[in-house]
């Protein structure tokens, strides 16, 4: 299929499953899949999208006609998903999985094991520097899930929202990150650092995206792209199919429509809180980057989250060693930090924001302040360059209703862009040495 196809439903309405099922068999013809070994793509568990319904409506429209179904779970560097969690995410009981879907293999991607990805070769540096806009001039190397060469087709289907690395998620970007390799996964998220989080996070054509796609263009496996804009607690906004370019290029102009809101008026004070998917801060910082554009200079970012207790379960021991700081920390002092893993560099400045490092003096000053409220000790907040407040001294309702007063309370944080209408003049170019 080379033509895009799509379904929007109109205003205060969602797509309905009797339209994914049309579109589905529209996008996945039953002769041309006949005898086919598919691969199915799918995010893990830190994503909002009905990933149920997708899975069990390709399932049923193609499990009879292939010759192999499986999925994948694109994991970048979060940690394997369980089981139960897989069950939960595809909303399958054990039973089902052991009966209908017995066949079906679940995989998790690993890329920190050299032994389950293939080298890809390499994009050289003068395309770097081009795509890149002239910030980078290196090679990287590109390296991908070695199965995805098991199988004749892939089928990457994800959601799309405004996103801090890419600019807005989706599309090849479930190739790269989601089932890659660390030297272009590491290379592409201290781009978007440097770029900073202001200057990608819901803007389309960013650096980060045209290196992803260009990644993307290395794996020569037949792709199809399932892209979701999800609104309220899942529902289908829209869903379009094509290639992983053209389905995101359409789908990302509604999530950009649906996802983005723009105050007049920045705030004090933000009360930030991270849904339960967020189970460490290393996807919980989400609520930071979201909402980082409506906190006034020197105000107060919280993210409120109890039921975080872990920094990263994957990546913890380098950011309780980094701790977290404004990219121009990193930067000033490269020759002693451009050796440690660049994704984590990058997680790091995006969790702390915008700031500003003196190397004469050795004082780093944020623009704002970002307080964890969760369940991470305050030692270990403190040990990081974060604040710290214990979360039981804190009742959300108080923070609701007081936008006039210059705070503002997010309920369900991490997914929605909130932006000030003006653009201030701190959200300008790519941070510099």
């Amino acid at each position: 299929m080379s033509a895009l196809l799509q379904h929007t439903a109109p205003a205060g309405q969602s797509v309905t499953d009797a339209d994914v099922r049309t579109l589905v068999a529209r996008a996945c013809p039953a002769d041309e899949y006949r005898g086919r070994r598919v691969l199915l793509i799918i995010p893990d568990g830190t994503r909002t999208a009905p990933v149920g319904l997708m899975f069990k409506t390709l399932f049923t429209h193609l499990a009879g006609v292939v010759k192999k179904f499986d999925v994948m779970i694109a994991l970048g560097t979060h940690p394997a998903m369980s089981e139960e969690a897989i069950n939960q995410r595809v909303e399958l009981t054990a039973a089902e999985r052991a009966g209908k879907y017995r066949d079906v293999e679940f995989i998790n991607h690993e890329w920190d094991n050299p032994a389950a990805l293939r080298d890809l070769g390499a994009i050289p540096a003068a395309e770097i520097s081009a795509l890149s806009g002239g910030l980078f001039a290196v090679d990287v190397p590109v390296h991908v899930n070695r199965r995805l060469f098991d199988y004749d087709q892939l089928i990457i289907c994800g959601p799309v929202f405004p996103h801090e690395v890419v600019g807005f998620s989706g599309g090849n970007k479930y190739l790269f990150p989601g089932v890659a390799g660390p030297g272009i996964l590491n290379f592409f998220h201290w781009l978007g650092a440097v770029v900073t989080n202001p200057m990608i996070i819901g803007n389309k054509w960013t650096p980060v995206r045209r290196v992803v796609d260009r990644a993307g263009a290395m794996v020569p496996v037949p792709k199809l792209c399932l892209c979701m804009v999800v609104q309220g607690h899942g529902q289908l906004a829209g869903l379009f199919a094509g290639t992983p370019e053209a389905a995101w290029d359409a789908a990302s102009e509604l999530s950009q429509s649906l996802h983005i809101t723009h105050n007049d008026r920045a705030f004090h004070t933000v009360l930030s809180c991270a849904p339960a998917m967020y189970d460490e801060l290393w996807v919980g910082g989400k609520c930071m980057y979201k909402l980082e554009p409506i906190v006034a200079d020197g105000g107060e970012l919280i993210i409120y989250a109890p039921h975080i207790h872990e920094v990263s379960l994957v990546h913890g021991h380098h950011i309780e060693r980094l701790g977290y700081h404004c990219v121009q920390y990193f930067l000033k002092q490269w020759d002693r930090f451009k050796n440690e893993p660049w994704g984590t560099l990058a997680h790091c400045t995006h969790v702390y924001g915008i700031g500003h490092y003196d190397e004469r003096t050795g004082i780093e000053t944020p623009r704002i302040r970002v307080t964890l409220a969760t369940g991470i000790p305050e030692a270990t907040c403190r040990r990081i360059n974060l604040g710290y407040r214990d979360w039981r001294t804190i009742n959300k309702e108080d923070f609701a209703n007081r936008e006039a007063e210059g705070i503002f309370y997010e309920p369900k944080a991490g997914e929605r862009l909130y932006h000030l209408r003006t653009k201030p003049a701190w959200a300008g170019g790519p941070a510099s040495t």
